[in-house]
């Protein structure tokens, strides 16, 4: 059962720190609006502009030479019309609810955090997901299957033919190692190719090989 009377009238509340609806009473006067409305929307009674806006039509001021006696009524309330609110106060007086550069945080330590019982992290553990799970494969298998389905992609295979990137390198030679090479750990599947004409110092040879 509702508890708003059927002469209410739902209408969109926006100000520069909140927007929301609410249900307004064309009985009540501006006075009382705004007393309604400062904490909802942060700006004090004194120091709001109200305005009424439906569409696209031009904006009407919600202001009376006495609004403690003028009421809503005396203002083409219709639903989900727009109320805006402007603060009036000079900006270095007003308080953005928004900013929380000033606002005392706490952090907790990591090795605090990981200690825990009832965290997240925690429950991940009990859980055995992600890292956690030892059925998981690793960071580095995980690369390592990475690049040899990006190999198997390019269609690179022993004694193909190939040119080296980028197209202005006009070198091109013959791959002649594709796998692992466990002096460099951690990256993956390395494809070895053979230039037709020597370049550089190095061979490309590991340990001779």
């Amino acid at each position: 059962m509702s508890l708003q009377s059927a002469a209410d009238v739902p209408l969109l509340i926006s100000s520069p720190n909140s927007s929301s609806e609410r249900r307004i009473s064309p009985s009540w006067t501006i006075a009382h609006l705004k007393a309604r409305l400062e904490p909802i929307t942060g700006v004090p009674a004194s120091s709001q502009q109200l305005s009424l806006r439906l569409g696209s039509q031009d904006a009407v001021a919600l202001v009376a030479a006495d609004e403690e006696q003028t009421r809503l009524a005396a203002f083409p309330l219709q639903p989900y019309a727009e109320i805006t609110v402007v603060d009036t106060r000079p900006p270095a007086a007003r308080t953005d609810f928004t900013d929380l550069s000033s606002v005392e945080k706490y952090e907790m330590p990591a090795a605090e955090y990981e200690h825990r019982t009832d965290s997240v992290l925690a429950w991940k553990k009990a859980q055995k997901l992600g890292r956690f799970d030892p059925n998981a494969p690793s960071i580095e298998q995980q690369k390592i299957r990475a690049s040899e389905r990006e190999v198997e992609e390019r269609g690179l295979a022993l004694a193909r033919r190939v040119r080296l990137l980028p197209s202005t390198d006009a070198r091109r030679g013959t791959i002649s190692y594709i796998g692992l090479v466990p002096e460099i750990p951690g990256v993956g599947v390395w494809v070895g190719v053979a230039l037709d004409e020597p370049t550089g110092k190095n061979d490309g040879s590991v340990k001779e090989v």
